[in-house]
């Protein structure tokens, strides 16, 4: 007579298996998003043959999915132990720390890596659907630490504008964490928390952002079509992540042929390093006008993020997202590392002066930086928990909350 034993290490033998499957196409999925990643690439990494992968997950977006709802489930038990916090900074400081927590026990190898949920639009129906719901049932869990008494002043749209704010915050700080040593988290912790709550601006200062020039390019005589062309490829690889725009969905949604992409650029790497080169020179413009205006340091960086952020909602925006460098060749993408890099220190310059000449409470200028880049890149997907929301109300939406704290109204 079975007893059990042998069942419950078979069991316990298959769930081990399950794990590593999931630790294992985890890691080459934030690398490779969901076009990218294969049965074969996980198998290999885990020891198994194809066929054995199968066995736990029949198709490639079966493991992509599981790997998305895996990650949603540990950030819904942070979001859970944070919610049963007394008060709303206490559950924003909980958060924080679990994050954190979970981040550097990835570092140390005793934790899995953690999801990114950008591909999640890359899975195919009916996955897509079902994940997307958990991570809007995730949303509203986030957001309910923007409900109850003390919040009546906010609208629906402002929650929600915060609570992506919130999320993507703590999303992205992972790409910048790793700058880091892990001795110095619980200073990081602080650090981020701080901002989140104080905001930037030193007491009595308020935002009132100054106007900026647009800062779209310049194209030379005779090269207008190339913004338009920048602009449509941006668009498409922020949708469908790098690897899930082809060269034949950006030459279909240009309406050339593939002939006449390959008459312009080299390859698909040639297209998104443009890109990114003219997202560099958008946020520099809008630096380089800031500091040339009048007022103090705090005007001048309340007036360069307000023009950014908009600029996204803009008819030449968004600009590209930072996920998108994940997936291109290791030399190309530590040039474009580098390019957001100079973005951060430019901001954290600005900020350094702030605090100097009194307009900018003492804040950690190089987090600040990194938590306003975060910022503008969360903004390209603004409107999509703020539907209908317009180009001249983005700043107020999206970026006083972070440079005057979250919780002020």
């Amino acid at each position: 007579m079975d007893d059990g034993r042998i069942a419950g290490v078979a069991t316990a033998r298959y769930a081990r298996k399950k794990e590593a499957i999931l630790a294992a196409a985890t890691a080459i999925l934030n690398r490779q998003g969901v076009r990218g990643m294969t049965l074969a690439d996980v198998a290999a990494r885990v020891g198994l043959i194809t066929t054995s992968v199968t066995y736990y997950y029949r198709k490639k977006d079966d493991l992509a999915a599981a790997c998305f709802m895996r990650g949603l489930e540990r950030f819904d038990a942070m979001i859970a132990q944070a919610a049963a916090q007394p008060d709303p900074p206490s559950r924003l400081k909980t958060f924080i720390d679990l994050y954190l927590d979970l981040n550097r026990r990835v570092r140390l190898g005793e934790a899995t890596p953690l999801t990114s949920f950008t591909e999640i639009k890359a899975l195919k129906e009916p996955l897509r659907s079902s994940v997307s719901n958990a991570f809007n049932d995730l949303f509203r869990r986030v957001r309910s630490f923007f409900e109850g008494e003390g919040f009546e002043h906010l609208e629906k749209r402002q929650r929600n504008a915060r609570t992506h704010l919130l999320m993507e915050q703590v999303f992205w700080s992972g790409t910048w964490l790793r700058r880091y040593d892990l001795d110095d988290y619980e200073r990081v912790r602080d650090k981020i928390y701080d901002i989140l709550i104080g905001g930037l601006a030193a007491p009595g200062r308020a935002w009132a952002p100054a106007a900026l020039p647009d800062p779209t390019p310049v194209s030379a005589e005779g090269q207008e079509w190339r913004e338009t062309f920048l602009v449509a490829a941006t668009r498409l690889i922020n949708q469908r992540g790098y690897r899930g725009a082809s060269v034949e969905d950006i030459s279909a949604a240009l309406n050339v042929t593939k002939g006449s992409f390959y008459h312009h650029h080299e390859d698909k790497d040639a297209l998104v390093v443009e890109c990114f080169q003219r997202t560099f020179a958008v946020t520099r413009k809008s630096q380089v006008d800031a500091r040339a205006s009048k007022g103090s340091s705090w005007d001048q960086v309340a007036a360069a993020t307000a023009t950014l952020v908009a600029y996204q909602l803009s008819d030449h925006g968004p600009l590209l997202r930072a996920s998108s460098m994940g997936a291109l060749p290791t030399d190309i993408r530590h040039d474009m590392a580098e390019g957001y890099g100079r973005g951060s220190e430019r901001f954290a310059a600005m900020i350094s002066d702030g605090i100097a000449d009194g307009s900018i409470r003492p804040v950690d200028p190089m987090i600040a930086a990194h938590m306003i880049n975060s910022m503008l890149n969360a903004a390209a997907a603004l409107g999509a928990w703020v539907p209908g929301v317009e180009r001249d109300e983005a700043a107020e939406l999206f970026a006083r909350p972070l440079l005057m704290g979250v919780f002020t109204r």
